[in-house]
Parts: C-alpha cells; structure tokens; sequence
C-alpha cells in the first residue's frame, strides 16, 4: 500500500526501488545558475525579461484550426478520423498544451489576467480542463525540482516499479499524457476553486457544443488528439527528453531543433528554467548571452530519438530520474556544482550510508528548509507574487524570504 500513497524524499529512500534513484546533495539547480549568469550578465539577461503578444496569435490561430478540422471531419470516415487524430489534430493539441505551459508564466501578455484568459481559450478543443490546474501544479514543478512530494513531475515509485520491459514501456507510453495529468492529483492534491469552476464550465460546455452540432465524431477527433498527441508522438518526445536522465548528472535538457517552431520553443528547456520570466521568443538570446553555461550541457537532437531510447533501453524508464531531499540542498554540494559550471549535480553516496544515517541526513535537509516545505508555496504567495514580475523566479524569491 505504500506505493499508493504520496511520499516524501527520506521515506522513498527507504524502499527497495528508491535507494537505486539517483540522488543528489546540491539545490535546485537552475536557482543556482540563475545566480551565476545574473552576476556576469545581469543587466543583458534581464532586457529579455517580458512577455511577447506573437505567442497569443499562434495559440489562437491552432485553436481555430482545430476547430476548422473538428467541423471538416464530422461526416468522413472512421479510418480517416483515426489517421487524422493522431497526424493533425495529435500535433495541433500537442502544441496547445505546450501553450499551457508557455502562457503559465504570463509570457503572451502583460496582464495576468489575461494571460489565464487565453490559457482558457486554449483548452477549448482539449476536451479536458487543464489550464487552472496545470498553472498551479507547473509552479510548483519549478520551485521544487526533483523534490518527492513538490515536484510533481516525477514518476512515483509505483510507476518505477510496475513499468518494466518494452510492452510496459510502449503502454505507459501510449497514456502517458493521462498518467501526467492525473498523477498530481494523488501526489499532491489542491483544492479546488472559482478557477476550477470556470475551467470545467468552459471546456466541458464547448464539448457539449461540439457534440451536439457536430456530432460524435468530431468530439472524438478531439479527445483522440489529445491522447495520441500526448503518447508515443514526435512531438510529445519533450515530456521525456526534459529532465529523464540521458546523461548522468545532468537533470534538465534542452532541444534545439525544427521541432520547436510546433511547440513554443519548449526545447529550450534548460533555459527555460533557468530564467521562466524570458519569453520563448527570446530564450535563443539568452543562449548568446551566456554560452558557456549552456553548450557544454548534453543536448538533445531529436525528440523521436528520445522516445525510441526510452522505450527500447532497458536502463531507462521512470527512475531514470534526479532525486534531492530538498530544494536549497548542501553548501558544500551547491559549490561543487557551481564549481563544474553548474553542470553534474553531486550524487547522494546512498550505498554508503546506512538506514541511520540516510534518515538523519534527510531530517536536517528538510529542517533546513522547512520555510518551504511541503506546505510550499500558497495560491495567496503566488498572487502576491505575480505582481512584482511574470515569472516562478518571483515566487521562488517570495516562498524564500516570507
């Protein structure tokens, strides 16, 4: 039963598939690096700091072609549909939900507010509401990063121990968007609320209309879309290629091919995370900036690649993870990384440690940090936040000094 209930770093340590994770002593690492590069070029880094409007006109403009395409498909063939689901509208749902995550830092305007909105508008042709809660959920991805318990992007032990050989493997690929959306709801659930609310009415009035006017059909288009665009699809290989690990040490990864023109330059994923307030447009500048922190990294050059190395390797699958106890991590752990030029995190020696020792060592890093842990950062911080600046960075500041 342990493995369905939500567990914290010191208590996964203790489990059979826990102890062979990969754990590190260092902090969240691109914190760390975002220090660095903002001491040798604090003032060029941050005239990239904003949003970009070009963003809102191409999510609007994949959420009226899906809809154009829902409509088209509403009196073809169930063959056709099927092929059309996963090359068109797997594509184009895909690109939405890396609009999610683009428009979670309110990159596409100034306004928040505006900002949630078109995040809405967004999800429309999804068929599952997502927007409010993946804005939540993809905060705290960001201030805890490879924390058991915070980040709620990595897999669960369950996950790590049933998901083994390549039928698994190409099964949980298959729902590996489902798995991803309904995983943060048992690890670490929120409340709901009027955003909730709004979100569900909006989605799931637009499926009603879609289904009414259009017919089954169509609304299947969508909903397959989702699902297969999500799966074991060339543009989905970026929820893989992000932080599994390919090259030991390194927990984040970025991806600098053709790919990225589809999905909002998600690919940019190191940069990214390293300064969340600079718009997709613009991350390519911050790679000119501060080259050294970025070409040295392991990189990816396909994300089909990713997925073929993910389901055929027998050394991959969900523990191929980093793991911390807590997100500022050691003094001494943090200078090596910085040292390395915050590239290798600083392994845990877990085989040298006994039970003891493993459990006092992840007390003191959780009481170290405990004006942040596992109550995290609340919705009321993150507003209070958002004001002073459109990025995690801001909240990161706030959960830290509050």
């Amino acid at each position: 039963m342990e493995y369905f209930t939500p567990m914290k770093g010191d208590e996964i340590l203790k489990t059979k598939v826990g102890s062979t994770y990969h754990w590190v002593t260092n902090g969240e690492p691109h914190a760390i690096r975002r220090r660095e590069i903002l001491n040798k070029y604090g003032d060029e880094v941050k005239k990239l700091y904003g949003y970009d409007t070009k963003t809102a006109w191409q999510v609007l403009s994949v959420v009226l072609a899906q809809f154009i395409m829902a409509y088209a498909v509403r009196g073809w063939s169930w063959g056709v549909i099927a092929i059309l689901s996963y090359v068109v509208s797997g594509t184009l749902n895909q690109n939405l939900f890396c609009a999610q995550h683009e428009i979670s830092h309110c990159l596409a305007f100034k306004k928040p507010s505006h900002n949630k909105l078109l995040a809405l508008v967004a999800n429309m042709p999804l068929v599952v509401p997502v927007a409010v809660k993946f804005r939540e959920y993809h905060h705290d991805h960001h201030l805890f990063l490879g924390v058991d318990g915070g980040d709620v992007d990595l897999p669960t032990v369950l996950e790590s121990t049933w998901i083994r050989g390549l039928g698994m493997k190409l099964l949980y690929g298959f729902v590996y968007l489902v798995v991803y959306g309904v995983r943060p709801l048992l690890v670490r659930p929120k409340q709901a609320h009027m955003g909730d609310v709004v979100n569900w009415i909006l989605v799931m009035g637009t499926n009603a209309a879609v289904l009414y006017f259009w017919g089954i059909k169509s609304l299947v288009y969508l909903f397959a879309g989702s699902i297969l665009g999500g799966g074991i699809h060339p543009l989905a290989g970026h929820l893989i290629a992000e932080h599994y690990m390919f090259e030991p040490g390194q927990e984040t990864y970025s991806y600098y091919g053709p790919l990225n023109a589809l999905s909002y330059n998600v690919g940019y994923h190191n940069e990214h995370h390293d300064f969340p307030q600079i718009p997709q447009t613009r991350l390519h500048m911050l790679r000119k900036i501060a080259p050294e922190y970025y070409e040295n990294l392991y990189q990816h050059t396909s994300w089909t690649w990713v997925l073929y190395k993910f389901f055929t390797d027998p050394n991959m699958g969900p523990w191929s993870r980093m793991h911390r106890m807590a997100r500022i991590g050691e003094e001494k752990a943090n200078a090596q990384y910085i040292t390395g030029n915050c590239r290798y995190g600083t392994k845990m020696d877990v085989a040298g440690m006994d039970q003891e020792s493993t459990a006092t060592s992840a007390q003191v890093m959780q009481e170290k940090n405990s004006n942040v842990t596992n109550g995290f950062v609340t919705r009321a911080s993150s507003r209070k936040a958002s004001k002073h600046i459109r990025s995690d960075s801001a909240i990161e500041n706030y959960a830290m000094n509050n």
